[in-house]
């Protein structure tokens, strides 16, 4: 989490500046240059500031580890003016080095000061520039930063005694001459207004035209170009820091790592590892961190789904090429969405009290990402929509209006499954927490490792809540269900997450849910959405009940008594989670619950 009173100037600033930016796109110029150069780079913004939970260097070893597997060459640690800080850092550095990754400083002028603190932040790179796991940049020690426009930049590199590569967070609009400098970070990530919130009608700066505005300003020296998923921010009264908006995401980590490949920047900075606040993280939720308050909208919301997608990309920006689909070596399937669509209303139960600011920006829609060897059908189904797409091999996009219910995704090839999942995850018609939540979920078919956050991340879940409904725990375990076969809408549930309902009951197109009293399906793989012709999701929106083949009733022993019908009921019936055996499915919402349901006495005879 950091804080955005200066991010607000410098985006203001911003679009201002691209009024005398150059109008021609700077990707075509910069590819030729750097296609060559063999010193493409990619950076990790790391924030130092949530982990003073970390005992020793090997609480930093996954990060390292998970990191370098994607082809991250360092991370970037954000630092301020914490106690702990350079503790951590020797914990950081001293991992890099067993982990054969590197490191550097990115300081955070929010809290240190351009005008006082030149010669502390030289101490500090003085005091860690020789480590082994420094990273180094045509043979200096390289530094960044957040902000700091109006640094003495030459009394920081005499501070440093060593030479130095440094590429702050400085901005055209602040540093009109960038010759003290070595190259540049833009932090925009995001389109926005230029005023620090969402585009608006008539006020919309791209990143792309960030990139344009930079790269005139810095000329030959090094462009560090954004690359970030996502940005929800939601503290409320419960915290001293209220903020409450999102940017535009959907496709933007697709359509942002397209555009790198384009543009091939010498450098690109992921923004973020684990900033969970802001909504932007690619690394785990396991990754050791304290809990500011973003659990309420960070618990059950994995993104390891979008580092597996930027892992081809990186490959490919790496060899300066345009495309990833030569580093596509296994079929996977990227999605996310929201957990909710944009009309509930939260109003009464949410801490804010409000929609973020932004929201009409964004879709309700679920997005896939396909990375295939070859061509398939990929189908898509959210709720009651379903819409099937032909894949090209490589990477390409694909979307389908959201609906409340299940979210199902599978890949057919010569009319046979190759792979299919469904989410653990639904789409409710109802207020997780009481709150709005525009954070993604990330999953991937086949599904990932589970991930989740420990007790230090929960800690601030359940402060400032206006409902009781939710207990600061991870709630998605298990497996999901398969759906059913021969339809294209899955019947069973999966495991749900703590939530309250607060707002009409939706209309039938959006809420309806499957009422069949079936209990067991066919076991084995089943294909999603190919009974039938596929259609466009709208015209899907409402569909007849899916026909279900089988009426057996599955029984399952019960310890000291006689059998029992396993279903599952109702999400406040489920406690924890339940006992399905491969191919059984909810039994309807009349039926009783059964003895893993929690229930005294557990069965109906």
């Amino acid at each position: 989490m950091r804080s955005f009173s200066s991010w607000s100037t410098l985006a203001v600033g911003l679009l201002a500046a691209l009024a005398s930016a150059a109008p021609s796109s700077p990707y075509k110029s910069s590819m030729s240059k750097r296609q060559a150069s063999g010193d493409h780079l990619v950076f990790c913004h790391f924030m130092m500031g949530i982990v003073p939970n970390r005992q020793s260097s090997a609480d930093y070893d996954s990060d390292m580890q998970r990191a370098k597997a994607a082809g991250i060459d360092a991370f970037a640690l954000n630092i301020g003016k914490d106690a702990y800080a350079e503790q951590q850092l020797a914990y950081a550095y001293e991992s890099a080095e067993k982990n054969d990754m590197k490191v550097f400083i990115s300081f955070d002028f929010n809290w240190f000061s351009p005008s006082s603190d030149a010669s502390t932040v030289g101490g500090m790179i003085k005091n860690f520039g020789g480590k082994k796991s420094q990273l180094i940049v045509d043979g200096k020690v390289f530094v960044s930063s957040f902000a700091g426009d109006g640094l003495n930049v030459e009394q920081l590199r005499q501070a440093a005694g060593v030479d130095i590569y440094f590429a702050p967070n400085f901005h055209p609009e602040q540093t009109a001459d960038p010759s003290a400098i070595d190259g540049a970070l833009n932090w925009i990530a995001w389109d926005s207004d230029g005023n620090n919130r969402a585009p608006k009608p008539g006020a919309n700066v791209t990143v792309s035209q960030g990139d344009a505005t930079y790269t005139k300003w810095l000329g030959q020296k090094g462009y560090i170009a954004p690359v970030s998923p996502w940005f929800f921010t939601h503290f409320g009264a419960e915290v001293s820091y209220p903020k409450n908006w999102v940017f535009p995401g959907d496709l933007l980590w697709y359509n942002r790592w397209n555009e790198i490949l384009q543009l091939q920047p010498r450098f690109i900075e992921i923004i973020t590892w684990n900033d969970y606040g802001e909504s932007h993280y690619v690394g785990p939720l396991s990754s050791k961190h304290t809990d500011d308050g973003n659990s309420k909208w960070a618990n059950d919301m994995p993104h390891n789904g979008w580092l597996d997608m930027a892992k081809p990309y990186i490959q490919a920006f790496k060899a300066g090429e345009n495309s990833p689909a030569k580093y596509i070596t296994e079929d996977q399937l990227v999605y996310w969405y929201r957990p909710t669509l944009k009309s509930l209303n939260c109003d009464n139960t949410d801490t804010t009290g409000q929609r973020p600011d932004g929201v009409d920006t964004m879709e309700d829609a679920v997005f896939v990402v396909a990375l295939l060897t070859e061509d398939g059908k990929v189908t898509a189904v959210s709720g009651k929509n379903s819409k099937t797409f032909d894949a090209p091999a490589g990477a390409s996009a694909w979307k389908v209006d959201m609906g409340v219910g299940p979210q199902s995704f599978s890949l057919e090839r010569g009319g046979q499954t190759v792979m299919s999942e469904t989410s653990l995850r639904e789409v409710k018609d109802q207020c997780p927490c009481g709150l709005y939540i525009y954070n993604a979920y990330v999953g991937t078919v086949p599904a990932g490792e589970p991930d989740a956050l420990d007790k230090d991340g929960l800690t601030a879940l359940t402060s400032g809540l206006k409902v009781s409904t939710c207990a600061a725990t991870p709630s998605l375990t298990g497996a999901p269900p398969r759906p059913t076969a021969n339809t294209s809408a899955p019947i069973a549930t999966s495991a749900p997450a703590p939530e309250t309902t607060n707002s009409p009951p939706p209309s039938p197109a959006t809420s309806a849910s499957p009422s069949s009293d079936v209990s067991s399906i066919p076991t084995g793989t089943v294909r999603i959405g190919t009974s039938a012709p596929a259609t466009s999701a709208s015209a899907t929106s409402g569909p007849a009940t899916p026909t279900i083949a089988s009426t057996t009733v599955a029984q399952q022993p019960e310890s000291g008594g006689g059998g029992c019908t396993a279903t599952v009921t109702e999400s406040s019936q489920v406690a924890p989670t339940n006992c399905l055996q491969s191919g059984q499915v909810w039994k309807g919402p009349n039926a009783g619950p059964d003895c893993c349901d929690g229930a005294s006495p557990c069965c109906k005879h």
